[in-house]
């Protein structure tokens, strides 16, 4: 494995120059230069003796690598390939809207998980990113500078990836890192319960969690996870939160035509989630090759919409971004099929 210096915290950092014999203040000039300068090479930064930029190059390397490609559509919506080792890649979706830029970032090639609406699915698991490669998407992205919102819906489970998800985090909201607020970074899951609660234990950040139905044997069909990690366990652990401050947490429902979109499922779903300060996102499926489900049709998606509100839970239906170059909620893959 190289050794990058992106991805590293300011005790790594700090262990890493002391191995070197350099001073210690050291580590906080290459946190500046990575993190908040955003450098690509030690030749930028200037304030580190020769000698020691010399000695820095010989023994780490930035971690910093730009994207191999980038595709653009017609709403704006940007996705990038990164390579992170030989025939490994992973995309990452930048959004554009009039009050914020979000970046949709990746956290695994391929995913365990197998959700039957996904594309990444289709992969099937390949590697866990390392806290260098997922810190890596956030700062080499061209719009990284303007970014406002950091949102972990890309490739893969990020609770699969626990101890790289948490040091990113602690990276992305430290002072000597990205100082971004933890209220503007989100995490999607399925539900992995044991590194959910640590999540919650020891971060400010945002919760999605991936229900798509309230019924356990309809769910499992969609999400095979759901014979581990059941919704109604998730939802009962969840409970144990307050939720009704700046932390915010949100169930995402993806709408099959014919299959979950009725207000029976709207009922349904109203009992379950009862009690929990949250909001729900409708998001419409994008078809995917060799997988028979069919959007739900608009009507639908606002009924059902309606009868939440209705019953005082915030519903919103999530616009869809960058269908057509596959950028859109679960249709990233660096492979075809």
């Amino acid at each position: 494995m190289k050794n990058f210096l992106l991805g590293k915290t300011l005790d790594e950092l700090k262990n890493s120059v002391l191995s070197l014999k350099m001073p210690a203040f050291t580590a906080k000039q290459v946190a500046q230069w990575i993190y908040k300068k955003r450098a690509i090479s030690f030749e930028q930064m200037t304030d580190i003796s020769i000698k020691n930029r010399i000695l820095l190059a010989e023994n780490f390397e930035t971690g910093r690598t730009l994207p191999l490609e980038c595709k653009q559509s017609k709403d704006g919506t940007k996705k990038y390939l990164f390579k992170i080792a030989e025939n490994q890649f992973v995309e990452t979706v930048f959004i554009p809207e009039k009050d914020r830029a979000t970046l949709c970032v990746s956290t695994q090639i391929g995913c365990k998980m197998n959700c039957r609406f996904c594309l990444t699915a289709k992969m099937g698991f390949v590697a866990n990113l390392s806290a260098s490669d997922i810190l890596n998407q956030i700062l080499s992205v061209e719009e990284s500078e303007k970014l406002t919102n950091i949102v972990f819906m890309g490739m893969g489970e990020p609770f699969d990836n626990i101890d790289n998800l948490l040091k990113s985090i602690e990276i992305l909201t430290a002072d000597y890192g990205l100082a971004i607020s933890p209220h503007r970074i989100t995490v999607s899951t399925i539900g992995i319960i044991e590194p959910m609660k640590i999540f919650l234990q020891t971060t400010d950040c945002h919760l999605a969690i991936s229900l798509h139905s309230p019924f356990p044997p309809e769910r499992q069909i969609l999400m095979p996870s759901e014979k581990v990690f059941p919704i109604q366990k998730i939802v009962s652990e969840l409970r144990q939160y307050d939720f009704s401050h700046q932390r915010r947490i949100s169930f995402e429902y993806i709408m099959f035509d014919g299959i979950n979109d009725d207000l029976q499922h709207a009922a349904a779903l109203v009992k379950m989630i009862s009690g929990i300060f949250c909001r729900v996102n409708l998001i419409c499926f994008h078809a995917i090759p060799s997988v028979d489900l069919r959007p739900s049709v608009e009507r639908r998606m606002l009924d059902f919409q309606t009868f939440l509100n209705n019953k005082g839970i915030i519903c919103t239906i999530r616009h869809s971004r960058g269908e057509e170059i596959f950028a859109a909620c679960g249709m990233l893959a660096t492979k075809k099929f």
